[in-house]
């Protein structure tokens, strides 16, 4: 079946009792057991297991062409599940640029816990391979980058971990499965914040984690879903799936109206640069364009100037949101380094924009009265 029949169809059971279309809302927190003591409709607790969730990652597994899945409560829940698969000792790579939030988790908290990590550039396979040590568990891969941009080739970077026996690890929030299957790519596990595109409507907030395998790895990513608790609510498992339901038309538009949008930036006088791997000129096009079908929604730009000049553009957008997350329908702006903290190493003069399904024509209109001196 292909991904738009999966996508249109997501958590799609016409239910038994009433003949609804709509799925319904299982919102029980406790299940009956049989008289025998056994629960054999598959149930218990819903912090172990609920009818609604359990739709929601058969969906995302068949999304990514995986054999399992795990719902969590928040995309940062979902990486650190991840992560807490580790044991103590073990060494990660992980990109120099990528979320500022799986950067904390990694440097704040499981730096605790006896976890290593070396930051590296991860598009660079030669910096990979240097940055592997003999107790290298895992590489973590985000492709494409938050908020640079960067292109990182996965097929390439899934051989170095397994070829020391490493899971490679993928986040494809931006890239989401419509134009990006990091699993066939030869990726172990890929993890989503379903708060952005497969929700879509900035409505909910989750996280995911789906697997190739139902190994022994997922099995303890499983166990920390179900043993922390950091799981989404039957109604927001049900938002994120109806949000799937238009996923793939979703994604067209945000990548048409992202495509013209860049293209415009680029000629502008006032931009010093545009971060879109559609471009042909973007040092990663060529990577993006065999691994993906499609170069999403987001894109970052420099403003000519510094923080001023950026934050003067970004407060007289009038179309735009100022407004940090991604992936919804609207269109939002934001100065990420101001949203990363002091550590951050995001140009004071880049705004990301989540580039949204209205009109490009009227979102360029409003990106040129807003760059105007």
């Amino acid at each position: 079946m292909r991904i738009e029949t999966i996508a249109a169809q997501a958590g799609h059971q016409i239910d038994a009792q009433t003949g609804a279309v709509a799925p319904p809302i299982h919102v029980s927190t406790t299940f009956e057991r049989d008289a025998d003591g056994e629960y054999s409709r598959g149930f218990v607790y819903s912090r172990s297991g609920n009818p609604t969730r359990s739709s929601l990652e058969a969906v995302l597994a068949d999304l990514e062409g995986g054999q399992c899945a795990a719902a969590f409560s928040s995309g940062s829940a979902a990486s650190a599940a991840v992560f807490q698969a580790l044991s103590a000792g073990d060494h990660i790579v992980a990109p120099n640029d990528c979320y500022h939030g799986t950067t904390t988790l990694l440097r704040n908290v499981f730096s605790r816990w006896g976890l290593e990590t070396t930051f590296t550039d991860v598009t660079e396979p030669e910096r990979v391979k240097e940055a592997m040590r003999p107790n290298t568990r895992l590489i973590w891969v985000e492709t494409p980058s938050n908020p640079m941009l960067k292109v990182t080739d996965i097929r390439r970077t899934a051989q170095i971990a397994h070829d020391a026996g490493a899971v490679c690890v993928c986040d494809n929030t931006w890239a989401t499965p419509i134009n990006q299957t990091p699993l066939a790519l030869g990726a172990d596990l890929v993890v989503h914040a379903t708060t952005k595109y497969l929700g879509g409507h900035s409505d909910v907030m989750g996280g995911a984690v789906v697997s190739a395998t139902d190994d022994d790895f997922f099995g303890r990513v499983r166990e920390v879903q179900r043993t922390y608790g950091a799981v989404p609510s039957p109604f927001d498992c049900w938002l994120v799936n109806r949000g799937i339901r238009t996923l793939h038309l979703r994604m067209k538009a945000h990548g048409e109206n992202a495509m013209s949008i860049a293209r415009f930036l680029s000629d502008h006088p006032r931009v010093e640069a545009v971060h879109y791997p559609g471009l042909k000129d973007h040092p990663g096009h060529s990577i993006a364009s065999k691994q993906m079908s499609g170069f999403g929604g987001m894109m970052s730009l420099q403003v000519r100037g510094g923080r001023d000049e950026a934050m003067n553009v970004a407060a007289k957008v009038k179309l735009f949101t100022r407004a940090t997350s991604l992936g919804g329908t609207e269109s939002l702006i934001e100065h990420r380094a101001s949203i990363e903290g002091l550590q951050s190493k995001t140009p004071q003069n880049l705004l990301r924009l989540s580039i949204g399904i209205e009109n490009a024509a009227d979102l360029i209109e409003d990106l040129e009265q807003a760059l105007e001196n």
